[in-house]
């Protein structure tokens, strides 16, 4: 029996959007939840608001926070700038906190370093997390030269040995580096604590750190029966948040692109548990 995803909407897949209108388009479209970016809280910081108020505004929107995102980066930066970095993430968990998010999230960003960097690093911030009571979600780049596929992620997070650290996987990533069927090859539900999903094209961009060429599911190359079999198997009954950042879904109506996202998907997982009956 296939498992009955719950969605949640990644802020990035509309991205030009202010969130207090994320937050009504993700609830228009019939996702169960949303997933918060650090640049979405700083933007509204930047229009003034305080930390307060996004609090309040997130709160009265009436929707589920399935993850908060960090600012990235504190795997491998100079000892200042983790500090800042790792203050960043107490107030992330401070928000998720009086918002009644339990997962924070957190990439390599556009920097690099060592292995025992990161392990030494993600031992802090599980730490810091877990002052808190939350998890930490933990995602590889498919373009990061060092953290770009499963098994290096898994060490990464194994070696630092905090129980509420574990892995973000995306769709779109393990596509790119070594293969979804590798990528997901051993995965377990204790691990796999998030996952983020869109399609990708036949040829992505190349060179790029942070590509925004992802497409709605079905309008490119993934095997979604295989990948939501693959998931169900798993036992990974958490959500799927829809990140599909590219500026064609930038320039349409937020609320018609996370209507789209809540429909398409929900065909996929119909046609995939059609097919898992017929074997």
């Amino acid at each position: 029996m296939l498992t009955e995803f719950k969605l949640s909407l990644h802020t990035w897949t509309i991205h030009t959007t202010p969130l207090e209108t994320c937050l009504e388009a993700a609830a228009y479209g019939g996702f169960d939840a949303i997933e918060i970016r650090r640049s979405d809280i700083v933007q509204c910081y930047e229009k003034g608001m305080s930390k307060d108020d996004v609090i309040g505004m997130i709160r009265d929107s009436g929707v589920t926070v399935s993850v908060l995102g960090t600012e990235y980066g504190w795997w491998f930066t100079p000892p200042d700038e983790t500090r800042r970095l790792f203050e960043v993430l107490r107030e992330t968990c401070e928000i998720a906190c009086a918002v009644g998010c339990d997962m924070i999230m957190s990439a390599p960003g556009q920097v690099t370093g060592t292995i025992e960097d990161a392990v030494e690093a993600t031992k802090v911030a599980g730490d810091i997390v877990g002052e808190h009571d939350l998890s930490l979600a933990l995602e590889f780049n498919s373009q990061h030269p060092l953290v770009n596929k499963t098994t290096v992620l898994r060490e990464i997070v194994e070696r630092a040995d905090r129980t509420n650290c574990g892995m973000l996987l995306d769709a779109y990533h393990l596509h790119r580096s070594q293969g979804m069927e590798t990528g997901l090859k051993d995965v377990t539900a204790d691990e796999l604590f998030a996952f983020q999903y869109s399609d990708v094209p036949p040829v992505p961009e190349p060179g790029v750190r942070r590509p925004v060429d992802r497409l709605v599911p079905g309008e490119g190359v993934i095997d979604w029966t295989f990948l939501l079999w693959r998931l169900s198997e798993i036992g990974y009954d958490s959500y799927l948040s829809y990140e599909a950042p590219n500026p064609a879904l930038w320039e349409r109506c937020p609320k018609e692109v996370c209507a789209e996202g809540v429909r398409v998907t929900r065909e996929l997982v119909e046609k995939a548990s059609l097919e898992m009956q017929k074997n």
